[in-house]
């Protein structure tokens, strides 16, 4: 195993992308666009397979020969069922770890990854790219500096209508569609969780309901109303689904010194200060593009790699972020608030 230092140039890592959907072909061009060394791109479907190779990738169609080759990186852009078993395999091949979100669909199994990165020092990052959206770091950045005071509440909503996410395919064929995949809204929507536990700490609690509610054709939840109660006290409330024929993305954290609010199709962060008695707005960067923060998450995740800068959701924070949603899931099931322990 390799790895670089600091001020290394990354060209020296073989860079080995599992899984070449969508998620997988964006991290491809990202990664050339950063200059990062040289990439292999592993998928069993063919086409998929053509589409990265036409990446200027090298194309393998079998992992066996894919370990032969001795990437050095791994990055597990799969279906949620199979982020834990290929992530193990590309550990135990010794190689640092990207993951796209959630780290698995259940939590049996994780503690074994986690063991085998700690005993081989690998670097680990998990794709929550919503922790480099411009927006949600400017909350983040507020809260830190006591701009609202005491958080009490915070409402989080997220939701578009599953067809319209790659509306090329047939969203009955995609995973978000089955469970068998682990597909479902609360899994494909733990963005939300994420950086909500990010911004206010960790989860002591949680309640759920959801369930197959609209009448798309899928064996996964599609509404989820998820109630959080941190640590610290403050209550989250978490809208998901796949049914809003319209995007909708935002944000309202509630203090008792101050207001949040967040939209993600304005870009505006809006804090209301109670001492000001008025509202300060914070737009995106001129021209940002979607794209940007998913570059800002690769680019952050070659500086770990090169030991500069520490990942911001290792495999640990993975772990804990499943957590909820598994909860979640499991509140939803039994009807019944679950505790999260240690």
């Amino acid at each position: 195993m390799r790895e670089l230092t600091t001020n290394t140039d990354p060209l020296g890592l073989r860079f080995l992308v599992i899984g070449c959907g969508s998620i997988g072909k964006r991290h491809i061009r990202n990664l050339k666009t950063l200059g990062a060394g040289e990439i292999a791109a592993f998928d069993l479907k063919p086409e998929r397979l053509s589409e990265a190779g036409s990446l200027g990738t090298r194309a393998i169609g079998d992992l066996a020969e894919a370990w032969a080759w001795k990437p050095d990186v791994a990055l597990v852009t799969v279906p949620n069922s199979l982020h834990l078993p290929l992530a193990l395999e590309a550990a135990r091949h010794d190689c640092h770890l990207f993951i796209e979100k959630p780290l698995s669909h259940r939590l049996e199994g994780v503690d074994d990854l986690l063991k085998a990165v700690s005993e081989r020092r690998l670097v680990t990052l998990v794709g929550c790219n919503m922790r480099f959206h411009p927006g949600i770091k400017k909350i983040k950045a507020l809260i830190d500096e006591g701009a609202v005071g005491r958080i009490v509440a915070a409402r989080v909503e997220g939701g578009q209508y599953l067809p319209d996410w790659h509306p090329w395919e047939d969203y009955r064929d995609g995973y978000s569609a089955r469970s068998d995949l682990g597909g479902g809204i609360i899994l494909d929507g733990v963005h939300e969780i994420d950086y909500l536990r990010w911004i206010l700490g960790e989860v002591g609690a949680v309640a759920c309901f959801a369930g197959r509610l609209a009448r798309l054709e899928i064996d996964t939840e599609d509404t989820a109303a998820v109630l959080l109660r941190f640590l610290s006290g403050a209550i989250g409330e978490v809208h998901m689904d796949y049914v809003q024929r319209v995007y909708s993305r935002n944000c309202q954290i509630i203090g008792d010194e101050g207001t949040i609010r967040w939209a993600y199709t304005s870009g505006d962060v809006c804090w209301y200060s109670a001492a000001a008695r008025d509202w300060e707005i914070f737009p995106n960067p001129p021209e940002w593009e979607a794209n940007q923060m998913y570059l800002d998450e690769m680019r952050h995740f070659l500086k770990c790699l090169a030991r500069e800068e520490k990942p911001l959701a290792d495999v640990r924070e993975g772990k804990r972020t499943l957590q909820v949603a598994v909860a979640a899931k499991a509140s939803s099931a039994c009807g019944e608030m679950i505790q999260l322990g240690d």
